[in-house]
């Protein structure tokens, strides 16, 4: 049985840990189940749309929908649904969603990229990629009744710092 999500936030070099749930050029998520051990179909994207960069989770957290913390890990490679990357955090898009008839809850995306990776440079977050990024969002949210406020893009020290409220105990 994996111990997936048992494992700590950040590795013993200061990483943080990313899960794959959906590889970069995927059309579904996976979402790891926890009493199977295993990731399982999540939800497929609307047709056309695929993830841009790997995306995945933030072990040992618990975010406002009782989920853990969700990352996008920019960098040209596409792990494997499972594979945990080393990151560094570089900033995080806040945001809340509403569904209809239900109280609003934050859901915020945190932006990273691999430790393992020097080619890839800090200030990655182009004003022209965070508009794509939010644009994406927005788009994985077709026909399900959400919606989202954007509450402006973060800095790494605020994604720290927001990071920290949602690590949880284990």
């Amino acid at each position: 049985m994996t111990k997936l999500h048992r494992l700590s936030t950040f590795n013993e070099d200061g990483e943080l840990h990313v899960v794959v749930e959906a590889s970069k050029g995927m059309t579904a998520k996976c979402k790891f189940d926890p009493e199977l051990g295993a990731f399982v179909l999540g939800k497929p994207l609307p047709h056309g749309l695929v993830y841009p960069f790997d995306w995945g989770f933030i072990p040992s957290t618990c975010g406002e929908d009782g989920d853990p913390l969700d990352a996008l890990v920019i960098h040209d490679a596409a792990c494997p649904v499972g594979c945990v990357i080393g990151c560094e955090l570089i900033g995080v898009l806040p945001f809340e969603q509403k569904q209809k008839g239900m109280s609003a809850e934050k859901n915020d995306r945190y932006i990273c990229i691999p430790a393992c990776d020097k080619a890839i440079r800090r200030d990655v977050l182009s004003a022209r990629l965070k508009k794509e990024l939010e644009q994406f969002f927005e788009a994985t949210t077709l026909g399900s009744g959400k919606r989202l406020t954007f509450g402006g893009w973060k800095d790494q020290r605020a994604a720290a710092k927001l990071l920290r409220k949602g690590r949880t105990k284990r």
